[in-house]
């Protein structure tokens, strides 16, 4: 039983990936400007990543019921931060527009997967597996701070616009 939770598991996470993959590419379709595509681009160009990294844990554990220990990435998301968090990006996103949505919708698929992953990582008695879903959970968390760094500067823009400060 022990094994099918494992492959029960894998698989929601590779369909929870998938669907943030076709969130993204889909909001970076759907997006006028060319920085903001490349935004949503690369966000569903990351999701493409972990799909391949629980793949092939999928395959391994179907096959001989272990976790492969694998090289996991720098979660170094320098360029992806400053891009996001440029001034002329915040500027040419509109807090009521259909960016912004796709922002909120995003932070709400970040926080689900941080909380599949955590509670993976911490019930987890194999190391390669542990291992496997707290970076996948710290790589999430870096998604999550990005978009809410973004969330938060649109939603302060429009207080100050409309004047909802109360002094």
């Amino acid at each position: 039983m022990e094994n099918k939770k494992a492959l029960d598991i894998l698989k929601q996470a590779i369909l929870l990936e998938k669907r943030g993959y076709s969130f993204y590419s889909t909001v970076a379709e759907q997006s006028k400007d060319p920085e903001i595509k490349n935004i949503f681009a690369i966000m569903a160009e990351e999701e493409t990543t972990h799909v391949k990294f629980l793949s092939d844990q999928f395959a391994s554990f179907d096959k001989n019921h272990q976790f492969l220990k694998v090289n996991l990435p720098d979660l170094a998301n320098e360029k992806i931060a400053k891009l996001v968090l440029s001034e002329e990006i915040k500027n040419k996103i509109s807090a009521a527009g259909f960016e912004s949505a796709a922002i909120s919708a995003a932070i709400d698929m970040e926080n689900r997967a941080i909380a599949i992953y955590s509670s993976q990582a911490e019930s987890a008695s194999d190391a390669n597996e542990k291992n496997l879903y707290a970076w996948l959970a710290e790589w999430e968390k870096t998604h999550l701070k990005i978009l809410s760094d973004l969330d938060n500067e649109l939603k302060e823009r429009v207080w100050f616009d409309n004047k909802f400060w109360p002094f």
